[in-house]
């Protein structure tokens, strides 16, 4: 049991005190021009995570728990209500049960996800469920999930959205500024939301399933980071396509170049479609391989789902008993 703990907390102390806040740079025209893709190739990397590796035993749960912990726990559905706010927030502050913790002897390791996802009008209610915890609010902003509102209403929704109380604030781009190969454009508005949000943490989504080909994800992930964005996110969860491994790699391979021409790190949120404990262990893979440890802390790298967390408890408890439990022994999000 020892090596959960030490597992959980091996990178913890690594980040937190060094991650600094990405102030973008000016943009690179020449270098976005110059990005070219090997899909076969990307595919090729990417069918390797899940076949090399294999997670087991006290080395899973030791990483499932860290999965939890760079959980977004997310509520964003059309019919939200504060009753489902109120009981995402109780599970964002015990996400696993407390008879696992203690088997596993982590019940004083004070395991919370990394942050409550929800929509601009429940961010009172996830303030006040979240009260007395550490656990921030991240809001979608900018007319998520299409994007197809005006800038002026875009910069409307991030700074009321920051004054309610968010620390983070996940926007969506204009997916037609990358379409087009407006640069530029895509540039002067992801710079103009980052300014906005002050000191709330800008994640951009780039909802990769709308942006074609993996050239211009690369591409648009360059820009977002130039214009100063602290994460750069897969998707809004509400596409036929979400996260992907060799969008993922792409993504994380761009911000590994952003970090060597820079020194900056930047942070990597896939979301959507990411259900499954099993799928976790492959995205948390890549992470390590690509990034190394420094990248497995929620200062760096997010799961955004709702479902995922289910299942990750479901399997912990298979640990601890060595039986798989029905899934509604396990309070859900």
């Amino acid at each position: 049991m020892e090596l959960i703990r030490e597992s959980i907390y091996m990178t913890a102390t690594k980040h937190s005190e060094t991650t600094q806040r990405n102030q973008g740079m000016p943009l690179d025209l020449d270098l976005i021009k110059n990005i070219h893709i090997n899909r076969s190739g990307v595919e090729r990397r990417a069918n390797t995570i899940a076949a090399r590796r294999s997670v087991k035993k006290d080395w899973q749960a030791a990483w499932l728990l860290k999965a939890v912990t760079c959980i977004d726990l997310t509520t964003l559905g059309g019919d939200d209500t504060p009753g489902n706010v109120l009981r995402l927030c109780i599970k964002a502050k015990q996400p696993v049960r407390e008879d696992l913790l203690a088997a596993m002897k982590m019940d004083d390791a004070h395991i919370q996800v990394a942050a409550v996802c929800v929509y601009h009008n429940l961010i009172p209610t996830a303030l006040a469920a979240l009260k007395g915890s550490n656990i921030p609010i991240a809001a979608v902003s900018t007319g998520f999930p299409a994007g197809q509102i005006s800038l002026e209403q875009k910069l409307f929704e991030i700074k009321k959205s920051v004054e309610a109380g968010a620390k983070e604030i996940d926007i969506v781009i204009s997916r037609a500024h990358v379409l087009c190969g407006n640069w530029n454009a895509l540039y002067e508005e992801v710079k103009l939301f980052r300014k906005t949000c002050g000191d709330a943490h800008l994640k951009t989504i780039l909802e990769t399933g709308d942006l074609s080909t993996l050239t211009n994800i690369v591409k648009a992930s360059h820009v977002c980071m130039m214009a100063g964005a602290d994460f750069i996110k897969t998707s809004t969860g509400k596409a036929s396509v979400n996260a992907t491994l060799p969008v993922s790699l792409v993504m994380v391979r761009a911000i590994r170049d952003y970090y060597e021409r820079t020194g900056i790190k930047v942070g990597f949120k896939p979301a959507g479609g990411i259900q499954k404990a099993k799928q976790a262990l492959d995205w948390l893979i890549l992470l390590k391989e690509e990034l190394g440890d420094e990248w497995l802390c929620p200062e760096l790298f997010r799961f955004g789902a709702s479902s995922l967390l289910a299942d990750i408890e479901r399997q912990l408890e298979h640990f601890v008993t060595g039986r798989y439990s029905a899934s509604y022994r396990h309070p859900m999000a």
